[in-house]
């Protein structure tokens, strides 16, 4: 089989073919749309990741326009995510900003060549149960880091681990802000009842002017704009994006190449392939989400060179890691968006916002940011899992649980290796269950009536790997005094050990004067035996290769030696 490189085409050059005016209408109104989402979840994320408000706008602007123009989904919006909240606390705490701009370009070189090896595929491969337990665990901790913030506690420094947050917090417990906190808990209820009340909305169209458009406005901006205007009028006591960060600047990201060394490129190897890893598993699971919505396929491999083009550049102007993100994604499917133009619009909306609203969003309390992160970590975990684990087998339910905890309390990076050493542990030892040898009788294959005493015939069934060799070694160590048939008619896949352990038999049986017939190989057990010799040594002797096991046993019985005489 040839192996080719994938072409590098956008799904923008087949959505644009036939585009008109109304396509274009629906792609801009859902452009400018997501970007109303999208402002205040780019600002909470980069906050809470330990960097400046506009780290995340600069990346919502300018990785998700990359990733809308050369991606491999029609609709996907990409930008940074919650998924990446912990690991850029992590890496910024322990390796600084200048050291996570490296490691997030290196994730982006590793995206593009993921794509260009046709690696997309291979993502959906990671169970299930190690994707939601580390989905939960970062939703517990985004959820755990944004307490400072939700109760206006002042701690100069916040630790990035658990146990040292969970310290901090209750060490400086005593600075409870009480107008910080309400203003987080009347957001967090704004935004939660704005979601659940949007379908009674439109009822309000006949009215109130625009009533019917209001459903379309997120809870998250209506918390914000009314967040930062009764902090603003009534001077409240409560800090803000100007207060901590001194505003947003109202201009482009300046280009800067950082100081890159192959020693600090050695100690960020870890973080740049969990950085890259979490990135191509967030984007292609977006993507897929956005394929049920919208009845389409996406192209994995053109969507995770788009990724790391994105990843590549975005850190060079000031910004953070991107991937794809659900919420923006399926926000850009509900308000109509039919083609990547819809994304591109949402990146250009934001840079219009930078560049003209920039100083208002210096009275953003960040109690309503913490709330809204509040809120996004609910939505973000499958807590419903949880409750499901008793229907689930054993090794499903501890591994899920284990990477939660190893997420929590450790590190994504050791859950994500667990889960994925705990799961092959699992699938192998599940594989090789199901391998399994059966004897043959007379009551199917009556030429074996009354020879059974020198003659067994074996059939094997499953896949013959390493895990499951046994089988074989069991037919060798209980030999027949003169031939033994074994049909691989019903073993779908033969690996090297497999086929070594088929090669040791053939030797044994050699030894020991015993002749092995072999039936029913076919298609890749045929294959590597062809290929590992195994094929040609049945075949140098006449007979021991036959296409059935009735075959096998006539000739078994038809070639008997005759028994000796007394």
């Amino acid at each position: 089989m040839n192996f080719a490189l994938p072409r590098f085409r956008p799904r923008l050059v087949d959505a644009l073919k036939d585009y008109d005016k109304a396509r274009l209408t629906k792609d801009v109104a859902a452009g400018v749309t997501v970007a109303v989402v999208a402002l205040p979840l780019a600002m909470a994320f980069a906050i809470a990741s330990g960097l400046k408000p506009e780290a995340g706008i600069f990346t919502a602007i300018i990785a998700g326009f990359i990733i809308s123009a050369l991606g491999g989904s029609r609709v996907q919006i990409g930008g940074p995510a919650g998924a990446f909240i912990v690991i850029v606390y992590g890496i910024v705490q322990q390796y600084g900003v200048a050291n996570l701009i490296i490691a997030t370009a290196m994730s982006g070189v590793l995206l593009i060549l993921m794509g260009l090896f046709r690696l997309g595929t291979l993502v959906r491969f990671i169970p299930i149960s190690v994707v939601i337990g580390f989905t939960n665990g970062i939703a517990v901790l985004i959820g755990l880091s944004q307490i400072k913030d939700f109760l206006g506690l002042k701690i100069p420094h916040m630790p990035g681990d658990f146990f040292g947050i969970l310290g901090a917090l209750w060490s400086h417990l005593h600075t409870l802000n009480p107008w910080a906190l309400g203003v987080a808990l009347v957001s967090l209820a704004i935004i939660v009842g704005w979601q659940r009340g949007a379908a009674r909305i439109p009822r309000l169209g006949p009215i109130l002017p625009f009533g019917d458009k209001l459903s379309s406005v997120p809870g998250s901006i209506v918390a914000l704009v009314l967040a930062t205007a009764v902090v603003g009028i009534f001077n409240l006591p409560v800090e803000t994006i100007g207060s901590k960060f001194g505003g947003i600047p109202a201009a482009l990201p300046a280009f800067a190449l950082p100081s890159f060394s192959w020693e600090s490129a050695r100690f960020l190897l870890m973080p740049t392939i969990t950085l890259a890893l979490l990135g191509a598993i967030e984007s292609l699971l977006c993507a897929r989400v956005a394929d049920g919505m919208i009845g389409d396929r996406h192209d994995p491999n053109q969507e995770l060179m788009a990724q790391g083009l994105a990843n590549f550049v975005t850190p060079l102007f000031g910004g953070m890691p991107a991937t794809g993100t659900i919420a923006r994604t399926v926000t850009n499917v509900k308000n109509g968006a039919t083609s990547p133009v819809a994304g591109m619009v949402h990146a250009f909306t934001l840079l219009a916002v930078i560049l003209i609203a920039a100083p208002l969003a210096s009275s953003i309390p960040l109690a309503c940011l913490a709330a809204i992160l509040m809120f996004v970590a609910w939505n973000m975990g499958e807590w419903r899992e949880f409750t499901r684990l008793r229907t689930y087998r054993l090794p499903y339910r501890i591994t899920l649980l284990a990477v939660f905890f190893l997420t929590v309390v450790f590190d994504l990076t050791v859950a994500v290796q667990f889960g994925i050493f705990a799961a092959c542990l699992t699938f192998i030892y599940r594989i090789s269950s199901l391998s399994r040898s059966e004897q043959l009788t007379a009551a199917e294959y009556p030429a074996l009536a009354g020879h059974e005493a020198k003659l067994q015939a074996w059939r094997l069934y499953g896949a013959l790997f390493f895990g499951a060799t046994k089988l074989v070694e069991a037919l060798e160590d209980h030999l027949p005094p003169q031939t033994l048939v074994l049909d691989l008619k019903n073993v779908i896949y033969v690996d090297s050990t497999g086929a070594e352990a088929l090669e040791n038999l053939v030797a044994t049986c050699h030894k020991r004067g015993v002749r092995l017939i072999v039936s029913g190989l076919m298609n890749q057990p045929l294959d590597i035996a062809r290929r590992t010799g195994l094929l040609g040594q049945l075949e140098a002797q006449a007979g021991d290769l036959q296409p059935d096991v009735a075959a096998a046993v006539e000739e078994a019985v038809r070639t008997f030696k005759p028994e000796p005489l007394e």
